[in-house]
């Protein structure tokens, strides 16, 4: 199993360790102390090393904040987790805050006493956070204190070793381009901004332009590293030489110098001593790093990081590998499926179903001669008001039986060497109330407005999210996530800059691989979601059209339950395009399924409504 079901969350130790915290303060001379979900590298996924955030409050999810000050501790989360907060942590402890609508910044001048001193890691935070922080620090007289060291891991006794990953080559084959093409591209990116270098500290832009794979982090197949590109083109990488032997090694020497993780700042030092311009990315350099470069004499010049928006924009190659991933996967799921219906109602749990699915893909994955490499994420496996926690992670302690008479939701994806996937269906699990059947179709409309969207060039991903609302806003629903994600080419399954969102100003462009998964969740009662991965495809005419337009073009292929479609609510367009996808759905999948049972249910299973 690539996953576990313990529990990790420990909410009757945050007490005790608020308080071991509380008594540093005196001595650091703070009143309060930050502590991000980030890591040193501002990654989503972190190593059990930096899970400092689910240490001291037990909240386990992928993004949150806690401020802990002398007589008040805050846990800012989005709406995401707002159920699975109050089940990790411990409100005598921690008061709940929102991460979007009052985030840390905006909550400090409204609650901080005057000259209130704030403790933070300057690993732990980026340029652009810090100057919020400090901004908002300002309105009350208060002060942002770096502190040399993090409070919290002096008294994290059980702290887990920093990982140690094997580096792999991730070949050409599945790249697309050259890590030399690459390089060239960002040096003469550096070059067009008037810099000496930049300074790449988010380890899948590391992974990307070096094509190299890791495993230090769960899922997301990065090794933690950072780099250094110059003007000129000259590279050096800054890794745990540990990690890298073999074939990984001659690749790397041959591509750059590698240095040791602790030389990272005499490296910076050494650079910047002439007063060399180095361009960091405000929200994913860590402000140590900005400021050992203005320390040397150097001058930090704020640009995104030059490797973000290339890797977003797949190439044929990497756009081919993920389409037979999905096929790939799409074959693994409808085995799973139909597992899953051919099982008594009851008879199975919520962890039952994961492993079952993990076992499929390795299953398939091995017929196919395209191994599993790992899950994307741990699956979120919700059984009636389980699916109502958008981001449920099941354990021993919460598996629950899956029975008659309520929906299953399975949000699920896969690393394989040519794609990442991530994908969700919602099902019946024998008689479902009508009500949920009805919101069950509303999201569906939403999902298909995306997926049959066309847009022109310069369009947003908050041009398009309400596309996939407007059918719930009209029944009074609405969803607390984004419509869709960005994802990576056997990398992060959440890349950005691209989303299909509300604040999402990024533009789509062609080649970017997102979700689309709209979704509705009544607390304590259901939840459905209804997730495809898409991909931008270029300006083409529209027959009968004035203007040239942009489309998607769906990537999975599985299908969506019948049995929970009201088909009176579908338009004819809508009808059409369920139909048609469940056609494709079945000629590419049927191929590749050799048991007949299998095949028979995929063939009932994607009939025309």
């Amino acid at each position: 199993m690539f996953q576990s079901f313990d529990t990790k969350s420990s909410p009757e130790l945050a007490a005790q360790r608020v308080s071991a915290l509380r008594a540093s303060f005196d001595t650091l001379g703070i009143d309060g102390f930050l502590v991000p979900r980030a890591d040193e590298y501002q990654g989503e996924y972190v190593p059990a090393s930096a899970e400092r955030l689910a240490w001291v409050t037990g909240f386990t999810g992928s993004a949150g904040i806690a401020l802990i000050a002398r007589d008040v501790a805050v846990i800012f989360v989005d709406g995401r987790y707002t159920t699975q907060l109050v089940e990790q942590v411990d409100l005598k402890v921690f008061t709940p805050g929102d991460l979007v609508g009052d985030p840390v910044h905006l909550w400090l001048p409204k609650n901080a006493p005057k000259g209130f001193r704030l403790g933070i890691d300057p690993w732990l935070h980026a340029g652009t956070e810090v100057k919020r922080l400090e901004k908002a620090l300002a309105e009350v007289g208060g002060e942002l204190v770096l502190l040399g060291a993090n409070p919290l891991d002096a008294i994290w006794t059980d702290r887990p070793a920093e990982p140690l990953g094997p580096v792999v080559v991730q070949l050409e084959s599945h790249a697309g381009e050259s890590a030399l093409e690459k390089i060239g591209t960002i040096a003469k990116l550096v070059e067009q901004k008037g810099a000496a270098a930049a300074l790449i500290n988010d380890p899948s832009s590391v992974a990307w332009i070096f094509n190299i794979r890791g495993s230090d982090v769960p899922h997301t197949p990065h090794p933690l590293a950072r780099a250094i590109i110059t003007a000129s083109g000259k590279a050096e990488l800054f890794i745990d030489s540990r990690k890298v032997a073999g074939e990984a090694a001659a690749h790397l020497d041959a591509l750059a110098k590698r240095r040791e993780p602790s030389e990272l700042l005499a490296a910076i030092g050494a650079l910047a001593a002439d007063g060399a311009k180095i361009l960091v990315d405000p929200d994913s350099v860590s402000l140590a790093l900005t400021t050992a470069i203005a320390v040397a004499g150097g001058v930090a010049v704020d640009a995104v990081d030059p490797a973000r928006l290339p890797r977003a924009v797949k190439n044929k190659v990497e756009l081919d590998g993920s389409a037979k991933a999905h096929v790939q996967d799409g074959v693994a799921m409808v085995e799973f499926l139909h597992w899953l219906d051919s099982q008594q109602p009851g008879s199975l749990t919520e962890i039952a179903a994961v492993k079952a699915l993990e076992a499929c893909r390795a299953r398939v994955g091995e017929s196919l001669q395209n191994p599993l490499k790992d899950v994307s994420f741990d699956t979120i496996s919700g059984a009636g008001e389980h699916a109502a926690i958008m981001h449920y992670r099941v354990t021993t302690a919460s598996d629950r039986p899956i029975n008659g008479g309520e929906m299953f939701l399975i949000d699920s994806g896969a690393q394989y060497v040519n794609g990442t996937t991530d994908i969700t269906r919602t099902v019946a699990i024998g008689a479902v109330p009508e009500e949920q059947k009805r919101f069950f179709t509303l999201v569906l409309k939403g999902m298909i407005g995306i997926s049959t969207a066309r847009f022109p060039k310069g369009s947003r991903g908050c041009d398009l999210d309400p596309l996939a609302r407007i059918a719930l806003w009209k029944a009074g629903g609405d969803y607390a996530h984004g419509t869709g994600h960005g994802v990576g080419s056997y990398l992060s399954v959440h890349e950005g800059p691209q989303r299909i969102a509300r604040l999402s100003t990024q533009e789509l462009l062609p080649g970017m691989i997102l979700s689309n998964e709209p979704g509705y969740y009544r607390p304590g009662s259901f939840g459905i979601r209804i997730e495809n991965l898409i991909f931008v495809r270029d300006l083409e005419p529209v027959e009968g059209g004035d203007h040239l337009m942009m489309s998607f073009e769906t990537l999975t292929w599985c299908p969506i339950d019948r049995r929970l479609i009201l088909v009176d609510l579908l338009t004819t367009e809508e009808r059409d395009w369920l139909n048609a996808y469940h056609a494709t759905v079945r000629e590419k999948l049927s191929p590749l399924i050799s048991k007949p049972e299998v095949l028979s249910w995929l063939q009932q299973a994607t009939q025309p409504v």
